[in-house]
């Protein structure tokens, strides 16, 4: 989901330091959009500082009379709460969030809802969120600071301003980490790696190693060549002798 998609709407934050905060963690994930349901703190010098670099973030946030004329455009409301509700709503675990974005189609643009520092949003303003977060902290001290909280979100949120792939190096298939898997069996029976008797164990937790997280073709393919690379030193390795044992009218044949 691109940054540009999102928007942080604070609902009656009352600390000026919090709005300079708020700033600057929108302005790391790239999120321009900064809104505020009056009553809000007004930006001051304390502000300024703790945005440290994300002035323009403060100097473009705007101001909502009402907590529905600042969503109303978006087409998904995503409520932040450490309170679970009494009204039947859909709830969403961190984890849940990025199935919960991609669910949504790319076209779609989120607000990101905060409530107050001191009591958070009300039952009836989660009420009219598609969804309610519930950011995972300690339960005798289960409330972030807001800017933290935005910090997290927008970091589950796996905004696409920056790829975190090359472009040009696309994602292996599994058939293509599967392959790389097999060379690397080859490599380790050639090595006597095997020799405890565990082979299928053993595979299964090289595997493991292996295929634990997405693989680029690149990636895979400096896998295989390292497995290869130790195959023909082998090969190489026993040349020598197998081929001094041999006549050498043999040899030269």
């Amino acid at each position: 989901m691109a940054a540009s998609d999102l928007a942080v709407v604070l609902v009656r934050p009352y600390t000026p330091a919090n709005l300079g905060s708020v700033a600057r963690a929108c302005r790391n994930f790239g999120v321009s959009d900064l809104r505020l349901v009056e009553p809000a703190a007004p930006v001051d010098e304390e502000s300024h500082r703790l945005a440290a670099g994300a002035d323009s973030t403060l100097a473009g946030l705007r101001r909502y009379a009402a907590y529905g004329e600042a969503v109303a455009e978006f087409d998904a409301v995503v409520a932040t709460s450490s309170l679970r509700g009494r009204e039947a709503q859909r709830f969403l675990a961190l984890a849940e969030l990025p199935a919960f974005l991609d669910g949504l189609g790319g076209a779609a643009r989120v607000a990101f809802v905060f409530g107050p520092e001191r009591s958070g949003l009300t039952e009836e303003e989660r009420a009219q969120a598609s969804a309610c977060l519930r950011l995972p902290s300690r339960a005798d001290f289960p409330t972030l600071n807001v800017s933290h909280a935005v910090a997290v979100v927008l970091a589950m949120a796996r905004l696409t301003e920056e790829p975190l792939l090359d472009a040009a190096e696309p994602w292996a298939a599994a058939s293509e980490v599967e392959a790389a898997v097999a060379h690397w069996d080859r490599a380790l029976e050639a090595i006597g790696f095997y020799d405890t008797g565990h082979r299928d164990r053993s595979l299964r937790a090289w595997r493991r190693i292996v295929a634990a997280r997405p693989l680029d073709r690149k990636e895979v393919a400096i896998l295989r060549g390292v497995a290869n690379r130790v195959l023909v030193s082998l090969r190489r390795s026993r040349q020598p002798s197998a081929l001094s044992s041999q006549p050498d009218s043999e040899a030269d044949s």
